[in-house]
Parts: C-alpha cells; structure tokens; sequence
C-alpha cells in the first residue's frame, strides 16, 4: 500500500514523503491515528501542489538545519554520570543526557532527532548522530566520565621563557 506520510515517523519516512507500507500498518495503525492519508491519484497531484508553494519554506528550514548542524559540529561533550567501581555506568546514557549537554552550552536540540548508535554503559568515548532534516546531520563526539571523577580544567598555555 502506498501513503503520504503527513508527519515524520522514525525508520519510516518524514512529512510528505510517498512510501509503500504493509497493508496492515497502513490501514490499522497510520491511518486511524492521522500519520498519514492513502497515496490515490488525487491525493498525489495536490501533494504535488503542495510541495510547489512550500518550496521556499522547505529551502529556508534545510538552512535553519544546516546552521544548528554547523552550530553543534565539533563539539566534544563531557557528561558526568554515577559509576561503579569498575567504570560502568548505572543505568546508561541516552539521547536524553546529550540533549541537556547541549542545552548547557546554548544549543536546544530535541533528544528525538539525537540517535547513540551503541548503548553507553561504561565510561569512555562515543559518538551520537544528529538528524536535523532529512538532508542534514551530523556527528557528535561525547565522553561520558564518573562524577567523583576530578574534571580536568582546560589550563590556559604558559607564556614561553624569554632565554
């Protein structure tokens, strides 16, 4: 079965985009709950339409996206979190933590659009994806440390000795 999605839905597709369901997904889940329409032909030709008028919305949010991706882009986050005596982590580190890390530095990002490709469980370094749009993302590096761990402090380089 063939839908228009009319909002994103993760692993599936984003707003407006046309995909081919299983007919059982389609009926009794995505259509009952308004995530999406079926793709007849007039549905097709006023998506179409749609997307013609909204073309400069569309343009100016990919480079609202772009800015935040480029705002975030190399950014290396310390997360302190509560740890073992062995270096594991209670509980573990989610999309959750690196969304108030980087609130803390001044950028808002939805912990939904944040993706940690493997569970964080010990302390160490990780990387996590961030899916701004469907054409923008970006990678952000995290380190994840004890809180009864001392944080080091960037110290300021030392003047050179005049010989």
């Amino acid at each position: 079965m063939k839908i228009i999605l009319k909002e994103n839905i993760p692993g599936l597709g984003y707003k407006d985009d046309v995909v081919e369901v299983k007919d059982g997904y389609g009926r009794n889940y995505l259509i009952p709950q308004g995530k999406c329409i079926i793709a007849s032909e007039a549905a097709l030709k006023q998506l179409k339409e749609d997307l013609k008028q909204r073309a400069h919305k569309i343009a100016a949010a990919k480079a609202e996206a772009e800015a935040a991706a480029k705002a975030i882009e190399g950014l290396k986050l310390v997360i302190p979190v509560k740890t073992g005596a062995n270096g594991t982590v209670y509980g573990s580190v989610g999309a959750a933590q690196i969304s108030e890390a980087l609130a803390k530095l001044g950028h808002e990002v939805d912990r939904k659009i944040i993706n940690v490709k493997q569970p964080v469980k010990v302390v160490g370094a990780y990387v996590a994806n961030v899916k701004f749009h469907k054409e923008v993302e970006t990678e952000v590096a995290f380190e994840v440390i004890s809180e009864d761990a001392p944080v080091a402090e960037a110290a300021p380089a030392e003047a050179p000795v005049a010989e």
